[in-house]
This record gives structure tokens, sequence and C-alpha cells, in this order.
């Protein structure tokens, strides 16, 4: 029998018996983890209300052996509430919608539990607490999480260089199999001729230019949003559910 302890952000709860959860978090130091929190649905529980969803907690773990994701799942016996970004997001149609859909890319992009993945952590602490104070809108908080979160794990888009000759940019043709912007010469079927100002939006929000990205039109915000779907749906094999009611 081991203790293990970490922080981490709560993804998603599923009921377990009558009183039960099984709580889903992506945490810093063991990754994608599953774990059991006892009579959590009681409800004079203050330890489930730390556990709902978008909320940042520090958790204790324990487990059978002498690793945390083994045969069977850990008991979540401690929790203790780093930032409640729940409160911020949940409130707001706008909010919920975006923060839904990053919980479910940090879910997919993190299919092996137990495997550290800092960065994605870190990426999805910052955008859901970017999201709670509202600072941006929250389609382009989420459309730069996505690009990111893609880029983290090896699929960053080009939107400038062609991806395949390399020829400098701007180029006029994009294309989500390729990788990004292609030249006239590379270009392949299915590939599209978005907006200059929509590739200058989505390599903004990328690379984290927001004075750029919060004054865009909103006509290249939704052509973005449909680019920046269509490549993740491309790399993920297969569409996220909560992306059809986010709010363009």
């Amino acid at each position: 029998m081991s203790l293990f302890r970490d922080d981490g952000i709560v993804l998603r709860t599923q009921k377990l018996g009558e009183a039960d959860r099984i709580i889903t978090l992506l945490t810093r130091g063991h990754g994608r983890v599953r774990a059991v929190a006892r009579g959590v649905r009681r409800t004079k529980s203050k330890f489930g209300a730390r556990l709902e969803p978008f909320s940042h907690v520090d958790v204790q773990f324990f487990a059978r052996g002498s690793e945390l994701v083994g045969r069977g799942l850990p008991l979540c016996t401690q929790s203790e509430t780093i930032a409640p970004y729940g409160g911020g997001i949940v409130a707001d149609y706008a909010r919920y919608t975006a923060g839904t859909a990053m919980l479910e890319t940090a879910e997919r992009f993190t299919d092996h539990e137990g495997e550290p993945a800092v960065q994605q952590y870190l990426l999805l602490v910052g955008a859901l607490r970017t999201l709670a104070r509202g600072e941006h809108a929250p389609h382009l908080v989420l459309d730069a999480f996505l690009l990111r979160s893609l880029a983290v794990n090896g699929y960053a888009p080009s939107f400038s260089d062609c991806v395949k000759c390399g020829m400098p940019g701007p180029n006029r043709f994009f294309s989500v199999a390729s990788g990004g912007s292609v030249c006239v010469d590379c270009r392949v079927a299915g590939s599209v001729v978005p907006s200059p100002q929509t590739l200058e939006l989505l390599a903004a929000l990328l690379t984290g230019d927001w004075e750029t990205a919060d004054a865009c039109e909103p006509r290249y915000v939704r052509e973005g949003s449909g680019l920046v779907s269509a490549y993740l749906h491309w790399h993920l094999e297969r569409g996220l559910r909560s992306l059809r009611y986010v709010e363009k």
C-alpha cells in the first residue's frame, strides 16, 4: 500500500454506486489518473464539492502496490483546492462550453494513464485561469489552447512558410492533411484558400500575440475556428463532442 500526492485539474466525474464517484484528473506528475472518491455524492460532503470539473486541486491518493496507476483504481482520500476555476466558468455559457472542450481535448491528448504530460498540464491550467478571469473572448482562448495542445503533442501547424518545401510565406493555400500553409507548387487536393487575416490570427493565437487576436474581425475569427477544428479532428482521427456546442 502506498500514498501519493499530486496536484491536478479535474477533467470529468462518473457516478459509482450510490454515493461514490470515479474522478478523472490530469495531474502534474502522473499524467491522467482515474481514482475512486468515496461518499462524495452525499449532500453534506465538502470533499465532493472540491472534486468538480475545472477544479485545480492538491490530491492525496491511496494505491495498492508501488505505482499510482496499476491494476486497480486508487482511492482519492484527501483534496485541497488550489484554484476553483469552475466558479468563473460554469455561470457563463460561452466560457462553460469552451472550457468543456478544453477538458475533453486534454483527456484525448493524454490517452495513456500514468504517463506524465507536464506541458499539457501547464497549458490546461493557464487556459482555464485565463478563461475564468474573462481576459479574452472564450472562443479565442479555446482556439489558442487547441493550437498549443497540437503543438506540444508534435502537430504544430505552419501559418506562413510552406510545410513541404519551406518557401517563405505568406502562402495562399492551407492543407489540413499536409500540416498547414502550402505554396502554389506544393498544394494538394483539399487545400483551401483562407483570408490572409485568418492565418495572421491563427499565428497570433499560437504565439500568444493577444493584441492582434483581440483586434481581429469576427468573420476571420469564425474562419479560423473552422480551420482549427478541422486540423484538430484530422490529428485526433475523430471529433470532439463538446465542440459542437461552442459559441462562435
